[in-house]
């Protein structure tokens, strides 16, 4: 039954990682399950403080991937409209695959700009916030899931 859960734990955090890449897949918290499974074979032995920690930190990097892209529309100088609709543009986005979740955000912060009217190079650099944000974001969840992989192979070695 080990080899089955750290087959399994290997797959969910490798899926994960990739899933961190392709928005489509929800990356870290698959990574986590990877560890969980990996802590429940007789492998590893996770703390229930390191389990908790990392389990919060799952959650707290899911709700900053929402809200990231709309903080960097507002850093480069968008209004609550690019913030909207970089916002709605990561939701939108998602159903055009992973072209759309990558320029969602950005498509919707400039859509919003305009529509409040602002000019189009302003409009234009507040979408880039939401880009930047949106690559934020990402990196956030490979180092996160990086650590997943890191301690997975850390307990097998």
């Amino acid at each position: 039954m080990d080899v089955v859960l750290v087959v399994l734990a290997a797959i969910c955090i490798l899926i994960g990682f990739v899933g961190c890449i392709l928005p489509v897949l929800p990356g870290v918290p698959l990574a986590y399950v990877g560890l969980l499974l990996l802590h429940a074979s007789s492998y590893a032995d996770f703390s229930l403080t390191f389990l908790l920690l990392w389990g919060g930190a799952v959650v707290v990097v899911q709700l900053l991937d929402y809200f990231i892209p709309a903080w960097g529309a507002k850093k480069f100088g968008g209004t609550k409209y690019g913030i909207w609709g970089s916002t709605i543009g990561v939701l939108v986005g998602i159903f055009f695959g992973p072209w759309g979740i990558v320029l969602g955000p950005f498509i919707g912060a400039v859509i919003g700009e305009l529509l409040a009217g602002k000019q189009s190079n302003e409009a234009f650099r507040a979408g880039v916030g939401a880009f930047v944000g949106f690559i934020a974001g990402t990196l956030l969840k490979l180092v996160i899931s990086a650590f997943f992989m890191y301690y997975y192979i850390k307990e097998l070695v």
